[in-house]
């Protein structure tokens, strides 16, 4: 497959580009995009027949169900660091294996009810959460050891928004392409 073909499989809306500014207008509608993100993908996926579920977005790709599970564990582990973010002084935070954990059991066969029911309380609570944030809070970092890089929590509103649309449109990418 051609690289830019590939690369638009892999980055269906591009890849994640930060604002010049974090304006207040732009924070609460990424907040709004985090909140209303269990809905809009529960929209996309509820129908879906098992062997839809089956159906990797890409070659080489996850399937859908393993998307669907993965951005739980994803949007959880943001969730956490948020909070470690607003507890500690400029946390280390723990990095994990997402591909790894997208091949465990429960990923790969789990159905995806519980995972959308655990998404509409996530979100419910990282949107409210991300709602009360002070300006100096926003300004609160952590360190990602991978890279060892520190990462603003206005900079993180920015990046699991962009995270889910971009997730939502490896399904919906897919849906149409099948004809689904």
């Amino acid at each position: 497959m051609e690289n830019s073909a590939l690369e638009k499989l892999r980055y269906p809306i591009g890849k994640f580009i930060a604002p010049e500014a974090y304006s207040s207008e732009y924070l609460t509608n990424k907040i709004a995009e985090i909140a209303s993100f269990p809905e809009r993908l529960k929209k996309e996926v509820i129908r879906l027949t098992e062997e839809q579920l089956e159906t990797p977005y890409r070659q080489d790709g996850w399937t859908i169900r393993q998307v669907i599970h993965h951005c739980a564990d994803s949007h959880m582990n943001c969730f956490i660091r948020i909070k470690w973010t607003l507890t500690e002084d400029k946390p280390v935070i723990k990095f994990y294996h997402e591909d790894r954990w997208a091949e465990l059991h429960d990923n790969l066969t789990m159905p995806i009810q519980p995972t959308l029911s655990f998404l509409e309380g996530l979100h419910f609570r990282l949107a409210y959460l991300m709602n009360s944030l002070s300006e100096t809070d926003l300004e609160k970092s952590f360190i990602h050891p991978e890279h060892n890089v520190a990462f603003q929590l206005k900079e993180i509103i920015g990046t699991y928004a962009w995270h889910g649309n971009h997730h939502l449109a490896h399904i919906t990418q897919l849906k149409k392409q099948k004809g689904w």
